[in-house]
């Protein structure tokens, strides 16, 4: 069962790059407080990830500041070094957190898994966002397979 509107986000270690080298980060602190905005995708360097919600979310940066949220995420079940380089490769300086969730503990811990495995891609995330205020869940959009629209950053930016 995945995580729905209400719930509290899981206690989940994620990994980042900061300059002073690979970070551990709690889900239970970085969206502790204020407003939040993470969204997931199955795979970086894919098509759609990379041509579309990424993008989307890069671009609209300061209407999601202008919003009041302090906090823009990504993660994807893929490595730090792998987060790191779409991050450089899409220009999405610091303004986005890159979050890699190498071994899909945060996507299965919010039911949000996906098995590509007859595909080779093994387990996945979901394509997803949510908007989080304190850590609870205040808004959810979950795509169907293949689709990519809810969880547009246009579409987020509308619940805000």
């Amino acid at each position: 069962m995945s995580i729905n509107v209400g719930d509290r986000l899981p206690p989940v270690c994620l990994k980042t790059i900061r300059p002073e080298g690979i970070v551990d980060v709690s889900t239970d602190e970085l969206f502790a407080s204020e407003t939040s905005v993470l969204f997931a995708v199955p795979g970086a360097f894919t098509p759609t990830c990379s041509a579309k919600h990424l993008p989307g979310f890069i671009d609209h940066i300061d209407d999601f500041k202008a919003k009041g949220v302090h906090l823009l995420a990504c993660t994807s079940v893929n490595d730090v070094f792998v987060m790191d380089a779409w991050a450089k490769d899409a220009n999405a300086g610091n303004n986005i957190m890159m979050l890699a969730d190498g071994n899909a503990d945060f996507a299965i811990a919010v039911g949000l898994e996906l098995s590509l495995r007859e595909r080779g891609l093994g387990v996945r995330s979901k394509r997803y966002a949510m908007i989080i205020d304190g850590g609870i869940v205040k808004e959810l959009f979950i795509e169907k397979l293949g689709a990519f629209e809810i969880s547009s950053a246009t579409n987020v930016l509308s619940y805000l």
